[in-house]
């Protein structure tokens, strides 16, 4: 079970981590996201839940304008997020982000998969930045799968090395959009095990995922959306025993029942 999150008292004067302020996203005529405000504390973890076609995934793809915003603002630690440019790049340094698919580059080994970016982005020495990289690879539990390629590991093993690569830039907040789908069943445990310790350890994480025992033992706090609007945001324990909405009770029906 994941430890209490910081009681709110004690980061009151603190920006919060993660700021969205009046965010709409239009593809076309299509709204995706309607007028969504959130704050996350450092430290917090987070859990989107929602049925498909919500806007999950594009509201976790704006905290580091992977997907623009047609209006409204994100903050990353009280750094408003530029449009663009070098100052954007930066800021993106500081928010790691795991998706469904690995994106792992084939031809590197894991160990030098994990120590590209620091070494590219933050100058590193290529032999400090390999050491970091092991260390990294021991924290998801791979270490022995170092000078292994990609294609040699399992999806789970792929998924961790994606892990690692992302902590390599010591990143503030933690974004996971569906980090198990691609994976066979047997393989989710180990991942969302990895996830669990980075909570317990105090990263700040927005999740994005249908895995209902992650939401309910490791998140602070449960977001759930529909039709692209913030239909309740409330404690795991709170969603999962009494949702406010018929639209949530709906959703854990489905859900809860496979």
């Amino acid at each position: 079970m994941k430890a209490p999150a910081p009681a709110l008292e004690a980061t009151a004067t603190a920006a919060p981590m993660v700021e969205l302020r009046g965010i709409d996203k239009y593809f076309g005529a299509v709204h995706v996201l309607k007028s969504i405000d959130l704050e996350i504390p450092r430290g917090q973890v987070v859990v989107v839940l929602g049925p498909s076609g919500s806007g999950k995934s594009t509201l976790c793809r704006t905290i580091n304008r992977l997907e623009s915003v047609t209006s409204g603002s994100v903050s990353i630690d009280g750094q408003p997020l530029p449009v663009e440019g070098r100052e954007l790049s930066a800021l993106r340094a500081d928010v790691g982000m795991v998706f469904q698919q690995f994106n792992l580059f084939p031809h590197m080994t894991c160990q030098d998969n994990v120590a590209l970016a620091p070494r590219k982005v933050r100058g590193e020495n290529k032999h400090l930045a390999a050491q970091k990289a092991l260390e990294l690879l021991e924290r998801v539990g791979i270490a022995d799968q170092a000078h292994k390629y990609p294609l040699q590991l399992s999806g789970g093993q792929q998924q961790r090395v994606a892990i690692a690569r992302a902590l390599a830039m010591k990143p503030k907040v933690m974004l996971f959009d569906e980090p198990t789908s691609a994976l066979d069943p047997e393989m989710v445990n180990e991942v969302l095990d990895v996830m669990s310790a980075l909570a317990r350890d105090g990263m700040t994480m927005l999740v994005v995922t249908h895995e209902m025992g992650f939401a309910r033992q490791a998140a602070d706090r449960v977001i759930f959306m529909a039709d692209g609007s913030v239909v309740e945001d409330t404690t795991p324990a709170a969603f999962f025993a009494n949702p406010a909405t018929d639209r949530a009770r709906n959703f854990l029906a489905r859900v809860l029942q496979h």
